[in-house]
């Protein structure tokens, strides 16, 4: 893409946040998304869209005329769009738009229920926003890299709350609501998560012992996702600590973008002069 092209001037400010105009475009963006999301919520209250339902309307029609302009614009500047379509966020970007086009589609109104139905993804512009939230990224790497103790810790929940589903349908029955072991293991899912909504209840003695154990064994384990997800985001911000070394005290560990040192508050050498920590 050559330097001084349209193309080239369009990506800095559309996928780029270091300029002036890119930090614009950016706001001006997260302000169009969570208007728009304000719009859909309101058009969900009754007595306000039978008052206001055309004005809604057309305005819903002036975002997604926007955020189509943008979708298409993001095509003509990436560098590979096709690879940008098929990304998650280039798939996010497209649901945001598309309900809005199928209403007109299929207007006839055997489908119209189907229509708002899918107008409801428009929530997905919401997670447009997690592009502009720069801490987004950490959490998302550190819900990555734990992934197999995520997938070990649930394969284990699921493996007991089949155990104790089994068991309570086999001791409570039918004739106390447990009529099958998929309820019963309903039953142990919301008994494990301490949730508890109380449709279905032990009658038996030892029906309710093992309820007992199974609430207890929910408090266990509600912690343990929590402390994986947690050391996980630990480490990954500790990896991305800078390594600049203060000028005054010698201390390392500051934040990446730090102007000044945490141990003694002397200002951080410029980035062209910083003395780097060995590891």
């Amino acid at each position: 893409m050559p330097r001084n092209s349209l193309r080239h001037h369009l990506y800095i400010i559309i996928f780029g946040s270091h300029t002036k105009a890119g930090r614009a475009f950016d706001l001006a963006l997260i302000v169009a998304i969570v208007s728009s999301l304000i719009v859909l919520l309101l058009e969900s209250i009754p007595s306000i869209r039978s008052v206001w339902g055309a004005q809604l309307k057309y305005l819903e029609y002036t975002f997604t005329a926007l955020f189509t302009i943008e979708y298409i614009l993001r095509l003509y500047c990436s560098p590979k769009p096709s690879a940008y379509a098929k990304s998650f966020y280039g798939v996010v970007d497209l649901l945001a738009i598309l309900p809005t086009y199928l209403a007109f589609f299929f207007p006839s109104a055997a489908f119209m229920g189907v229509i708002r139905a899918l107008r409801i993804m428009r929530i997905f512009r919401v997670l447009k926003l997690v592009r502009y939230l720069q801490d987004s990224n950490l959490l998302l790497r550190s819900l990555l890299m734990a992934r197999r103790k995520i997938f070990i810790f649930f394969s284990t929940v699921a493996i007991l709350v089949t155990i104790f589903g089994a068991l309570i349908y086999v001791i409570e029955g039918p004739k106390n609501g447990f009529t099958s072991i998929p309820q019963s293991i309903y039953w142990a899912i919301v008994t494990i998560t301490t949730v508890g909504y109380g449709d279905l209840i032990p009658q038996t003695a030892l029906g309710k012992a093992i309820a007992s154990v199974t609430m207890l064994l929910g408090y266990s384990i509600l912690a343990v996702p929590t402390g994986i997800i947690t050391a996980e985001l630990n480490q990954e911000m500790n990896s991305h600590k800078s390594l600049v070394k203060c000028p005054n005290c010698s201390q390392s560990g500051h934040e990446a973008d730090a102007l000044y040192c945490k141990h003694c508050g002397s200002e951080l050498a410029d980035p062209d002069k910083r003395v780097v920590a060995e590891e």
